[in-house]
């Protein structure tokens, strides 16, 4: 029951901080549009699609490395 509550407690902070950054974010639209007239937004969204395309291709090959191993414990 104490590992439960920890994590209800920890979802209820991460949920309450979520919630805080959307009020912060929603009110200075003048900024994106300053980001977007610049091209740095086009920038940001670029570096954050190259990283998380390395990430799965690194998953992907971690799994079929996994498989591969798991096959050959299987068989000896």
């Amino acid at each position: 029951m104490d590992k439960i509550r920890r994590i209800a407690v920890m979802l209820a902070g991460c949920f309450m901080s979520l919630a805080a950054m959307a009020q912060e974010v929603a009110a200075p639209a003048a900024e994106n549009d300053l980001m977007r007239s610049n091209g740095k937004l086009y920038v940001v969204v670029a570096v954050v699609v190259t990283i998380v395309t390395g990430i799965f291709i690194y998953l992907l090959n971690l799994d079929r490395k996994i498989s591969r191993l798991e096959k050959e414990l299987s068989s000896k």
